[in-house]
């Protein structure tokens, strides 16, 4: 094993994608690296680390309760402290990549940023967009998880990433969907559908329910929306305004969301932008057919070009709810693509693509 340190770089970690990749991708490299360590401002995130992980963060819990910038300015200055004591390691940065780039280049540090998306598809800010420009470049090696996001790394940015897939636990997701849990859905005989996520703008609940306003009188179905988050009063007045009560629940976030998606016969995403949403690989690890905005990126690399499921406008409900109704009926048809989406899982593999990270760690030793 080497003897130098790697340090994973990741100032607010929530719930979401990134950081389910984050604690797989840090719970195998400690495994292969002797010394690892973690800087977070999110305190509470050290239950989900192998206890042969380093965890560094301020002593009180208060600061999971502060924003994003502040999280970030502090983790910065835990990073530099590493520096300043040892300079031999090895910077992995999992967010707010344009400081820590930074940072590595003053000290003259070897830095590898993983990108969960392309900053441009939500900075609607052309001068950050122009920071990253001149800063991402200087990372000694960007990794994405998408072929689409590579391509616009190479186009915007002129940095030629490396893509590795999020890597999928199939074995895990299908043990933990078999826990028995009570029936969500009240009518055996309804369509029943899932919708998972947090409730953010990015998520778009509103096209999803709108959506589901528009088969209300079409078909039988039960809806089902899993998540958490400060647009919870929001989504529950769409609801009550498009007279879905009686059709629609919302259930707090799991940890474990496996036995609820595999009483669903569909999920849906609704996103206005995502990274490679894990969700829609989850999904199709456990059979189910998924239909997903055609959003920035991943539902469309993931699902073939719509081959392996359903692909509509992003923000178009009208859209969604033909879909559904197509979908509803054509029972053969989304077997079939069931099956090609499953038979197209492999490219996600979880060894292969931790292995990726290993190797391209060791090139910087």
């Amino acid at each position: 094993m080497c003897q130098k340190k790697i340090i994973l770089f990741f100032p607010s970690i929530e719930k979401g994608g990134a950081e389910k990749n984050l604690f797989i991708v840090a719970n195998y490299l400690c495994n292969k690296f002797k010394k690892l360590k973690v800087i977070s401002c999110s305190k509470d995130a050290k239950k989900n680390f192998n206890k042969k992980i380093e965890f560094l963060c301020p002593d009180y819990e208060i600061w999971d309760n502060l924003g994003r910038g502040i999280k970030t300015f502090i983790s910065i200055i835990f990073l530099i402290k590493q520096i300043l004591q040892d300079r031999k390691i090895v910077v992995l940065s999992f967010q707010a990549n344009v400081y820590a780039v930074i940072v590595c280049k003053i000290f003259s540090i070897k830095i590898i940023t993983r990108s969960n998306s392309f900053p441009g598809d939500w900075s609607n800010s052309s001068l950050k967009n122009f920071v990253f420009k001149i800063i991402l470049p200087l990372a000694n090696t960007s990794i994405v998880n998408s072929i689409e996001t590579k391509k616009k790394f190479k186009s915007n940015y002129k940095i030629n990433a490396k893509c590795i897939y999020n890597p999928l636990n199939s074995r895990d997701i299908l043990k933990l969907s078999n826990k028995k849990i009570k029936s969500i859905y009240l009518n055996k005989n309804s369509l029943k559908i899932i919708h998972v996520g947090r409730f953010s703008e990015e998520k778009d609940h509103n096209t999803f329910l709108n959506a589901l306003r528009f088969i209300n009188s079409k078909i039988n179905f039960e809806a089902i929306i899993m998540g958490r988050g400060k647009l919870k009063n929001k989504i529950l007045k769409i609801i009550d305004k498009n007279k879905l009560k009686k059709k629609v629940r919302i259930i707090d976030y799991k940890k474990n969301p496996y036995p609820y998606i595999k009483q669903a016969d569909f999920l849906i995403l609704t996103s206005l932008h995502e990274g490679l949403p894990n969700i829609l690989l989850e999904a199709i690890i456990l059979k189910k057919f998924v239909i997903s905005s055609n959003c920035p990126t991943g539902p469309r690399e993931i699902l073939d070009n719509g081959k392996g499921g359903g692909l509509f406008k992003v923000g178009i409900p009208r859209e969604l709810a033909k879909k559904i109704i197509l979908y509803s009926k054509k029972k053969k048809l989304r077997k079939e693509k069931i099956r090609y989406a499953f038979s197209r899982i492999g490219r996600f593999d979880y060894e292969f693509n931790l292995e990726l990270y290993s190797n391209l760690i060791k090139k910087y030793y």
